[in-house]
């Protein structure tokens, strides 16, 4: 199954066409995609019975967050055995986790405005939660996921590092536009294995990462089973899992976004968002 957020409201996809789920459904389901997690399984069940007889074409511009109001966003940091191995960095005996904040998330097509010079790119593959996980083993934790998503953890590396003693990655994650996800979110059943998926991003039209799900030192469910150890995932939280090698700040010498670039990021069996920068404040209309 495939769903987004499509023009601010909740709608099935299929074959680039959609189904509006609040019409559909006869106003048993909401609008409002936030609010279906809740009630996953119930909605898995009721889409199976779908008819896309008189769904409508899909305009990609007006695709938004998949999940755009999670409780909890979890970032994995050093998660790809090729990114330690570029850097030379010992491979980490338990996940490095941080957070990004709610207002960091944007779609999947949007302008992101600058933070200062040091922002640096970042795609990966994000899970969203569907049923709430509490102390769940790596054998059942796929059962806890509603579905896969693209994602760009957007940093700013002197922010981020700041501190230099003790560095604080969440908020210079964090800025407004910081945590792009879209364009659709996708079952894992849709997927021939869920644990071994490609993913890339280009800069400018040049590819500067490229790798596999199969590459992650700590897979989709060892992290669901870490953190559920610790906390309770919650429908609609977000795993940021990680990202692979050929990020910026670690070319000779450093590649850091600026004003005009263009930076498009891809999950093979999910697709592609493209995003452009700015220096100035961007003005909502």
């Amino acid at each position: 199954m495939r769903i987004a957020n499509h023009d601010g409201r909740l709608v099935l996809i299929d074959d680039g066409k959609y189904l509006d789920v609040a019409k559909a459904s006869g106003g048993r389901f909401s609008s409002d995609i936030a609010l279906m997690y809740d009630r996953w399984d119930e909605f898995r069940a009721w889409s199976e019975a779908q008819s896309f007889a008189d769904a409508a074409d899909i305009d990609e511009a007006k695709l938004g967050a998949p999940s755009p109001k999670p409780a909890q966003i979890f970032g994995i940091g050093t998660n790809y055995r090729g990114y330690i191995e570029t850097v030379g960095w010992p491979t980490p005996e338990v996940p490095l986790v941080f957070t990004k904040y709610q207002s960091s998330i944007t779609g999947p097509g949007t302008v992101v405005e600058l933070s200062g010079p040091s922002v640096d790119w970042e795609v990966e593959l994000v899970v969203v939660i569907g049923r709430s996980a509490r102390r769940v083993s790596a054998d059942d934790a796929w059962n806890h996921v509603a579905g896969l998503t693209v994602g760009q953890d957007l940093s700013d590396r002197d922010a981020q590092q700041r501190p230099k003693t003790f560095p604080q990655f969440s908020l210079g994650k964090s800025f407004p536009g910081y945590a792009p996800i879209g364009p659709y979110l996708v079952t894992p059943d849709e997927f021939y294995d869920p644990d071994r998926i490609e993913l890339g991003c280009s800069l400018n039209g040049r590819e500067v990462q490229r790798s596999t799900t199969a590459d992650l030192i700590f897979s989709v469910p060892d992290l669901i089973e870490y953190l559920s150890g610790m906390l309770t995932l919650l429908p609609g939280d977000l795993i940021f899992t990680g990202t692979p090698a050929g990020v910026g700040s670690i070319m000779e010498p450093p590649r850091f976004l600026t004003a005009g670039d263009v930076v498009t990021s891809w999950v093979t069996g999910i697709g592609r968002m493209t995003h452009s920068f700015v220096s100035e404040p961007v003005i909502s209309a």
